[in-house]
């Protein structure tokens, strides 16, 4: 039986998620098919597994993975609805990075990994590794990165004109 991972890496928005990223017809081929559709939220604590050490480190390690778990949970709920995807689901949260929580939900070849690329700045390029980047070096199966939508950028600046309380230039809509 295929099994599809997907994630939202740790900078994207889960919730932002779409099942049309890889169209509908995917997933109608996918229901023919018997296809899962797993889809993965990697988690760690706050400061690493240093941060969870300590008095009230378990308890505080408990707590970000039902956050995590809550997180993954509405994600799923916001973007398929009450229906579902159309085919078997199976969400889990795992305590890894993104990249090896991905890796290791794959079985083999025949399955399909499919990972956000993101956008991502010259200044947060050194200080996070590229999620879709370890998936194509490690994954043994096909990988499929979705570039984010091309609106995205647009709907940034709009949130920025607005948080700098910028003026709206109405020739700006006409274009």
């Amino acid at each position: 039986m295929h099994r599809s991972p997907a994630v939202c890496p740790p900078g994207n928005r889960p919730w932002r998620w779409r099942r049309g990223a890889c169209g509908g017809r995917r997933v109608s081929d996918a229901s023919r098919r018997g296809a899962q559709l797993w889809v993965v939220l990697a988690w760690q604590p706050p400061g690493g597994d240093l941060g969870s050490r300590g008095p009230g480190g378990v308890p505080t390690a408990a707590a970000v993975k039902a956050a995590a778990v809550e997180r993954l949970r509405l994600a799923l709920d916001t973007a398929f609805g009450p229906a579902g995807p159309g085919v078997a689901l199976a969400g889990r949260a795992v305590r890894a990075t993104a990249g090896a929580a991905l890796v290791d939900a794959v079985s083999g070849p025949e399955d399909l990994l499919v990972v956000g690329t993101g956008a991502r700045g010259l200044a947060r390029r050194p200080l996070r590794p590229s999620v879709a980047r370890h998936c194509l070096a490690h994954a043994p199966c096909p990988v499929l990165t979705v570039p984010p939508s091309p609106l995205q950028a647009e709907l940034d600046a709009a949130h920025r004109r607005n948080a700098w309380r910028l003026p709206l230039d109405a020739r700006e809509l006409a274009e």
